[in-house]
């Protein structure tokens, strides 16, 4: 396993549309290895593999139990409900920005062997499949949001929340 470089939203692999997996192999869990490592090391919600230089259908996402997912393929299949809230992307540090998606997503994927299996989540699992799922086609969080802020900024207005 190794950690990989996180690329920022100034590379054009982070605005090109990602091919299908059609090897299941040793290179496949590698890659797979690898972004899960990566993942953990940045202490993200969720990685893309463009993100990472790697313009191939392949997403991790940390579920509703801690756990890392692996989405070969994934396809969202199903939403419901709506949240709004802060967002931000291991390829756009230090900014945030408000927005709107499903409250529950499910989607359906392909483990490091091919086989077909769905996926459920909600809140931040939800969002985190609609986020990582939109990197696959190119498409970043900064789309959506009218405004964004600093680190600073969100701690600030978290503050006088509290």
């Amino acid at each position: 396993m190794a950690l990989r470089t996180i690329l920022t939203e100034e590379d054009a692999a982070l605005h090109k549309k990602c091919r299908a997996v059609t090897k299941f192999d040793a290179r496949l869990g590698d890659l797979l290895d690898d972004m899960k490592e990566t993942l953990a090391h940045a202490n993200g919600a969720g990685l893309a593999a463009p993100q990472i230089g790697i313009l191939r259908r392949v997403v991790v996402v940390v579920d509703g139990n801690d756990q890392m997912l692996e989405l070969v393929n994934p396809e969202l299949i199903w939403t419901d409900g709506e949240q709004e809230g802060f967002e931000g992307c291991l390829s756009v540090p230090g900014r945030w920005g408000v927005v709107k998606r499903p409250m529950k997503a499910k989607v359906r994927a392909q483990d490091r062997h091919g086989n077909f299996f769905e996926a459920e989540g909600e809140a931040i699992v939800a969002r985190c499949f609609c986020h990582e799922l939109e990197h696959l086609d190119g498409h970043l969080f900064v789309e959506h949001t009218d405004r964004l802020y600093t680190t600073e900024e969100l701690d600030a207005m978290m503050e006088e929340e509290q």
